[in-house]
């Protein structure tokens, strides 16, 4: 058997084994000590990442953090209180750390906070081969690049090289002359999910971060992106379910606080909808099939809206809607809910029917679904249409807003198809 040393384990495994030994989470990184690799603390959930910082000497720390990407090293540190940042700051090298301060002034989930500021920058009057002899004899280079930034005196971006378009030209080639001036930029300020859809709308590996004077600043690169993407459709995920920002890693009463105020507004229309239904209690009584048939028009009315609003509120997060596509998803959601209706309703009408052999009883609950689906859609979808003409854009910031009002309307609304249904039994 192969006995593997520990620093070569935690190597190739640090993230899993941070996550999995909540009692000897410091005692490993104490162990292998300048052999810890602090870049596994950007794989960990953040609770996680937070005790181990939280227990460690802040030399220690900045020790590791200087090690880092920039990119990396802001996203430990963003999270650490500001008088302890502030001491871990004071012991790092000058350069690194004003380049994190400058990095850490851009607001929190900004392209600045996201980017690299390592990158190559060159003037638009060298040539193809006076670049190639430069990248061959710096020896401060970025790890990976994708593209060459040419740059004026002031650091104002002129133009970009592929690496692909760099390589094929002829060493005596002027890089004015090769240089693409179509550029895309992105502002450091700008939120990361607004430059993350540049990057999905132009097909991007990498992109350039000016500042508010359009100066190059850094860069953005795909791996960063993905990050984006996936920890934005988690949160979407998570909100969705009323969970938060729950992670794996989270104590028992972590958890219970994050999925309690979900819960509370769940109970407040259950709540609702059971004060709907007792107003005709003394109806529902005189039937006993009626108390039968509610949970069916609840669900089914309740699972139609719970359908628009998911197919809405993905459109929303992929940026697909505006004031034209708006009015379209609503007539067609309507439609759909029309004829899922209809379809449904002949279904468990004949079904009703059948089992209590009422012809009639089949009917007005036929009615009553078909009531249910319609109403269902549209009242899911009015929330939405106002607010894409209130709010333009500004979609992150009313989602969970829009899902609270679905749900509340979805069950009200069910409620009282329920206390339709009973109505109409009392009076045929």
């Amino acid at each position: 058997m192969r006995h593997i040393p520990l620093e070569e384990y935690v190597c190739q495994y640090s993230p899993s084994v941070i996550v999995s030994r909540d009692n000897e989470r410091l005692k490993l990184v104490q162990t292998l000590g300048d052999k810890f690799d602090f870049s596994a603390l950007t794989e960990v959930d953040d609770s996680v990442r937070s005790e181990i910082i939280e227990e460690l000497p802040s030399a220690d720390v900045a020790r590791g953090v200087a090690e880092l990407d920039n990119d990396d090293a802001v996203y430990i540190l963003e999270d650490i209180d500001v008088p302890e940042r502030e001491e871990i700051l004071a012991q790092m090298p000058a350069f690194e750390r004003l380049s994190l301060k400058r990095s850490l002034d851009f607001p929190e989930d900004s392209a600045g906070r996201l980017m690299q500021t390592d990158f190559i920058a060159i003037p638009p009057f060298w040539t193809v081969g006076q670049t190639i002899d430069y990248l061959r004899s710096e020896q401060d280079l970025p790890d990976e690049f994708f593209q060459i930034y040419v740059v004026d005196p002031g650091y104002t971006v002129l133009g970009i090289i592929p690496l692909d378009k760099f390589l094929r030209a002829k060493r005596g080639m002027r890089i004015e002359d090769l240089m693409n001036r179509n550029l895309i930029t992105v502002d450091a300020s700008e939120d990361q999910e607004e430059a993350a859809g540049d990057f999905e709308r132009y097909d991007l590996v990498e992109v350039a971060v000016v500042d508010e004077n359009k100066r190059l600043v850094g860069v953005l690169t795909i791996d960063d992106i993905v990050d984006v993407i996936h920890e934005e459709a988690t949160e979407d995920m998570q909100r969705l379910a009323g969970i938060g920002d729950e992670e794996l890693s989270d104590n028992v009463w972590t958890t219970v606080r994050s999925r309690t105020t979900w819960l509370v507004v769940n109970l407040v229309t259950a709540v609702l909808a059971s004060l709907v239904i007792g107003l005709f209690d003394a109806t529902i009584e005189q039937m006993v099939a009626l108390a039968v048939l509610m949970p069916i028009v609840a669900s089914m009315g309740g699972n139609a809206g719970t359908q628009t609003m998911t197919v809405t509120v993905r459109a929303l997060a992929m940026r697909e809607l505006d004031r034209h596509k708006i009015r379209r998803l609503v007539l067609r959601e309507m439609l759909v809910g029309v004829i899922n209706g209809c379809i449904f309703a002949l279904l468990i009408g004949v079904l009703t029917a059948l089992r209590f052999f009422n012809p009639s009883l089949g009917i007005i609950i036929g009615q009553v679904i078909t009531l249910a689906f319609g109403r269902e859609v549209q009242f899911v979808q009015s929330p939405v249409t106002g607010a894409v003409d209130l709010l333009g854009a500004s979609y992150s910031q009313y989602r969970l807003i829009l899902v609270a009002i679905a749900i509340v309307l979805a069950t009200v609304l069910g409620a009282a198809a329920l206390g339709g249904l009973a109505v109409l039994w009392a009076h045929s």
